[in-house]
């Protein structure tokens, strides 16, 4: 967690980071990029749309109890895509019970009203990370969140670009695989259905991997994933195959990315990213077989520096962004 001396007296954003597995809060220094006042509750997002609310309103509730609410001047909703910025709408793939739900009035009536900016999860990790991380000092970067899905977002000639209605950046359903699976997305073969942390613990089970003491396994959450890291670290065949997938598939859609709008950097963040080279090292190795024009050769891939706590650093980033610009 971004911890520190805090700049005394300065204003606050309330950041929420909504996203398959969690909804997480904070209180974010508009200033310093500190957190205050942390909080998350699981999404539920098995149990419906209404269990959904229930966590938000629960996060929210937690961070207005607190003593610095006073200082609060604007709220910055990061979440799972697709958003839409223009109507204040998410519909995320892995939040089935929520489809164009009204996020930001919603939110805006829990925070007594105050101004609310929606931001699609991959755009502010690229805000946070470009702020406070590994993209600082880039002029373009593309930033990913490898957990429950895969989203991502683009700097683009110094300044965050969410693109018209916020989904900018979207890489989890570029398609990398013609031929592939469908998509809840309703595509097929898309990025995150071969990426994700469910994704990485779908194929490993069907490969006959179990984790440590064996038994069912529920694929619904990030912790799969680190089970099939642990075993990976092992040496076990099954679980390194289902990260080197992984990092082929994320390989190809970097490199489609950046062939498109030339890039610096790729900073790579989320709970799977955790997993460090077993992800890192397959993606790196088939980046050179996807990215061999002379402007994408050597392109250079960085884990993120804010790890899990980007997504609320980011939703605040994002806000003073869109109200500053």
């Amino acid at each position: 967690m971004l911890r520190g001396q805090a700049v005394a007296g300065q204003a606050l954003v309330a950041a929420i980071d909504i996203g398959g597995t969690k909804i997480a809060g904070a209180l974010v220094g508009a200033e310093d990029g500190l957190l205050h006042h942390r909080t998350e509750r699981p999404t539920r997002a098995g149990e419906g749309g209404q269990a959904v609310f229930a966590a938000l309103t629960e996060v929210l509730a937690e961070l207005r109890a607190s003593a610095d609410w006073s200082r609060v001047r604007l709220v910055g909703v990061g979440s799972a895509g697709p958003v839409d910025t223009v109507r204040g709408t998410v519909s995320p793939v892995n939040i089935p019970g929520w489809r164009d739900f009204p996020v930001v009035r919603e939110v805006s009536f829990l925070a007594d009203g105050l101004p609310t900016v929606l931001t699609g999860d991959g755009v502010a990790m690229a805000a946070a990370e470009h702020w406070r991380g590994a993209a600082r000092g880039f002029d373009n970067a593309l930033c990913l969140v490898v957990s429950t899905g895969v989203g991502g977002g683009l700097v683009l000639g110094g300044a965050l670009y969410p693109g018209p209605s916020g989904n900018a950046g979207h890489i989890g359903h570029i398609s990398v695989d013609l031929d592939g699976d469908p998509c809840p997305c309703g595509s097929r073969g898309c990025l995150e259905g071969l990426a994700s942390g469910t994704a990485i613990a779908r194929h490993a089970l069907a490969a006959g991997w179990r984790p440590r003491g064996g038994g069912l396994v529920d694929i619904s959450g990030g912790a799969t994933a680190v089970a099939v890291a642990e075993s990976a670290r092992d040496g076990d065949p099954r679980a390194l195959s289902a990260f080197a997938r992984a990092g082929q598939a994320l390989a190809a859609g970097i490199a489609a990315t950046a062939t498109l709008v030339e890039l610096d950097v790729v900073v790579i963040g989320g709970g799977v990213a955790q997993a460090g080279d077993l992800l890192l090292g397959p993606l790196r190795a088939r980046l050179a077989e996807y990215a061999t024009l002379s402007y994408v050769r050597g392109l250079r891939i960085c884990q993120a520096e804010l790890a899990t706590d980007a997504g609320l650093v980011g939703a605040a980033a994002a806000a003073l962004w869109a109200t500053e610009k």
